[in-house]
């Protein structure tokens, strides 16, 4: 079922996706005849992302992307795998981030993490089961800089027996406002680039013979408590002090922790 709803739902789309890029040429005639500053706000950038998998085999590559600190929607296909907002503490008029709301998304399901981290550098606990190609263990290492003239994030995942087996990058510059397109064709089929991206490459890692990991709802229903309860133990201990037990021997009880809030996926994956 869950199969046959992925081939139906990438036909329909981009069926839905021709029908609207054949109708942009009016859309652009018609925001001509009738300007607005609606998009004056606007940060754009654009820049490239990097992914290495370096366990059990070796797996890399890059592609360029467009976004605005998330890639909007484009000709009714959304396809958004990390949204980052950047939360500032304002001090004599002098702005200074503090920390970064990331919201992760996963594909075909459409899970949904949202969780709190410290841009400088923060390990948290995996909280969703983001590839097939990958389990549940272990935890992600973040590190988000300001946004400025460029802008970099640097994620890795640290597994408990693979080690550090796979990092993405994220680095990109600002378009500059006198050279910034109009965001229709900015943004246009950059979701589905990047769709296009995920599946080819997870079909080239079956190919090379990584082993498939069911979602754990399957599995372990109880995951999403166990990765709560192990972010409270990264969290608790992060100076790494534990007895032979396990048990956290010097408690900061002033962490509060990543704060994770799911959203659950719609039928059929659901």
């Amino acid at each position: 079922m869950e199969l046959l709803f992925l081939l139906g739902s990438i036909i329909w789309n981009t069926v839905i996706s021709l029908a609207l890029s054949l109708l942009l040429p009016f859309r652009l005639l018609l925001r001509w005849l009738l300007p607005s500053d609606d998009d004056g706000g606007l940060t754009l950038y654009e820049g490239v992302v990097w992914h290495e998998r370096r366990r059990p085999v070796h797996h890399s590559f890059q592609y360029n992307v467009r976004s605005l600190l998330t890639i909007p929607p484009s000709v009714g296909y959304e396809q958004n795998p990390l949204s980052l907002y950047y939360c500032y503490e304002l001090e004599d008029s002098t702005a200074s981030l503090k920390k970064c709301i990331a919201e992760v998304t996963n594909t075909p399901w459409g899970e949904r993490v949202t969780f709190v981290f410290d841009p400088s550098s923060d390990v948290v606990a995996k909280a969703l089961h983001v590839s097939p190609f990958m389990d549940m263990q272990g935890s992600w290492k973040m590190k988000a800089t300001a946004p400025g003239r460029d802008l970099s994030v640097v994620i890795s995942v640290q597994h408990p027996d693979l080690g550090e087996h796979f990092c993405a990058v994220l680095r990109a510059q600002r378009v500059s406002s006198s050279n910034a397109p109009d965001q229709m064709f900015f943004f246009w089929l950059m979701p589905h680039k990047v769709a296009v991206w995920i599946y080819w490459h997870a079909l080239k890692l079956w190919w090379k013979s990584v082993s498939f990991v069911q979602h754990p709802r399957y599995s372990y229903p109880a995951y999403r408590e166990e990765a709560v309860s192990l972010d409270k133990k990264l969290n608790c201990c992060k100076a790494g002090v534990y007895g032979t037990s396990g048990v956290c021997l010097r408690e900061d009880k002033d962490v509060v922790g990543h704060q994770f809030s799911w959203t659950d996926a719609k039928w059929p994956w659901s």
